[in-house]
């Protein structure tokens, strides 16, 4: 009983301590073959995508699913006058 019970807290410990998990939000990805190779999109800039693929003949294109992080400085409202 004392086994079992060990066996199962170990994992739960783990699941309990994990940090939040986030998904890669970089602009760039890396393709790594052009007939359907690896992609990586975790790339900041352009040239270090492009340092990364140099010698594997691979390409860089952009990542469509990349959303900018938000500032956290609010717009600025724009008066109109009604006139």
């Amino acid at each position: 009983m004392h086994l079992r019970f060990g066996l199962l807290a170990v994992p739960l410990m783990l699941l309990a301590t994990a940090g939040e998990a986030s998904a890669q939000n970089y602009p760039w990805c890396a393709q790594y073959s052009f007939r359907g190779g690896a992609r990586n999109c975790g790339f900041s800039t352009y040239a270090q995508c492009m340092a990364t693929v140099s010698g594997v003949g691979g390409f860089c294109e952009r990542n469509f699913m990349y959303r900018p992080q938000y500032s956290g400085q609010p717009r600025r409202k724009v008066r109109r006058y009604r006139y």
